[in-house]
């Protein structure tokens, strides 16, 4: 349990330094802006507490809104995704999720994969509606929203594949 917390803790720190000191200062034609921080929530243990999940994604967005001053946007789209991460891991995963039996280093790469589009996805579609915040600009928020999406899953997909652990 002491060693998952740790483990857990330098995740969200490290990702949360390379999304402040890196990522941030990418905007690529003014519709790519790589968010994957949201990793974190993506791959945070699936036993733990669900309120302790919904509490450290408004951390995680919080404090990314800090580094952005963005207002909490951040924040919204983490609690969003935090909170519909069941249903999107019984979506991705089935009868794996509901016997609680996922090991994110032991899944095929294609449910991890659907699992982190969708959860892309839904976090950037909640962020770019509430930093545009504009019905008439819905053509806005679908080109960022997609393009985002697209080098936020790609970065993401490396990341994961990069340091995963491979089962033996």
């Amino acid at each position: 349990m002491n060693n998952l917390l740790s483990v857990n803790s330098v995740r969200f720190v490290v990702l949360i330094l390379i999304q402040a000191l890196l990522f941030n200062n990418i905007n690529f034609l003014g519709y790519i802006n790589p968010y994957p921080y949201i990793l974190f929530i993506a791959f945070f243990p699936v036993k733990s507490n669900r309120v302790m999940i919904i509490l450290s994604g408004f951390l995680l967005g919080l404090i990314t809104d800090m580094f952005l001053d963005s207002g909490g946007i951040h924040a919204a789209a983490c609690v969003f995704i935090a909170y519909v991460r069941p249903v999107i891991l019984k979506f991705s995963f089935g009868t794996m999720y509901e016997h609680h039996h996922i090991r994110f280093g032991a899944v095929d790469f294609g449910s991890k994969l659907t699992y982190i589009i969708v959860l892309v996805i839904l976090h950037h579609s909640i962020l770019f509606s509430l930093e545009i915040f504009n019905l008439s600009k819905i053509i806005l928020i679908l080109k960022k929203t997609l393009f985002s999406s697209i080098f936020t899953i790609l970065l993401s997909t490396i990341i994961t594949i990069i340091f995963s652990r491979n089962p033996k």
